[in-house]
């Protein structure tokens, strides 16, 4: 029950992106201020970013039960805010005339190459799970507390880039899964689509001139023709084939 309703919580994803919106919580508390950012936009605008990207993957892996087209579109925007984010990031840098560390210094190896830790809570998800991801957090103290924020900065860059990476192979994955399962919502769709062609059939609709399936017969909401009744395809919006009702009455 609690796997259930917590499942994104085993995430590393969404155990990263945790880190990541405190750690940009503390960068922005201690270098942002109101010379620097009088109107405190751009504080509000990294850390809403920071925000959007756990809740995003929190909400899509959510729906994963009932329609695996949402959960890849919200891990989708996880991942487009964090983009985001790591855009501010470069732009903190060469504002100081300061430049990304390079992908084969050691300061940047070494921040990729520290793992992570699996979970191994089993009840009490939220207190055990918080405990987890502190305990990641502070892995990377040498640079992210190191009160000098170029060096905190290039940390948190290091640290989006991996995220953007490990969003897109479970993006990958979600298509995979979604290619061989589909999901609630587009079982449902196709549950509801098969029922109205076998009604149309019974009752001797049409068949459609495009691709030979039974035709429903539906109400026109828009356009010159709105409130009139028409003949649809009933695989629509695959196959968008009508006819006129009035050649089949």
């Amino acid at each position: 029950m609690q796997i259930n309703r917590f499942g994104y919580y085993w995430l590393d994803t969404w155990v990263m992106a945790n880190v990541i919106q405190l750690a940009t919580q503390d960068f922005c508390a201690r270098n942002l201020n109101h010379i620097n950012d009088p109107c405190g936009r751009q504080y509000d605008q990294m850390t809403q970013a920071a925000r959007s990207v756990p809740a995003n993957i929190a909400e899509g892996n959510s729906r994963h039960s009932t329609s695996k087209e949402t959960e890849m579109r919200l891990t989708d925007v996880a991942r487009a805010s964090l983009a985001e984010l790591a855009n501010d990031y470069v732009n903190w840098l060469m504002r100081h005339e300061e430049i990304p560390w390079s992908v084969k210094s050691e300061e940047h190896k070494n921040v990729s190459n520290i793992p992570l830790d699996r979970p191994t809570y089993k009840d009490d998800v939220q207190h055990l799970s918080s405990i987890h991801i502190l305990k990641q957090k502070h892995k990377f103290d040498a640079w992210l507390c190191s009160k000098n924020s170029i060096t905190e900065a290039n940390c948190l860059l290091v640290l989006c880039n991996r995220l953007i990476m490990m969003l897109g192979k479970q993006i990958e994955n979600q298509l995979e899964a979604f290619k061989e399962e589909g999901g609630f919502a587009e079982a449902l769709s196709a549950e509801r689509l098969a029922r109205r062609a076998e009604q149309s059939a019974q009752n001797d609709a049409p068949l459609c001139p495009k691709c030979g399936k039974p035709m429903i017969k539906r109400m026109a909401k828009k356009g010159k023709n709105a409130g009139n009744a028409f003949w649809s395809c009933s695989s629509y919006p695959e196959c968008d084939g009508t006819r006129s009702v009035l050649q089949f009455r």
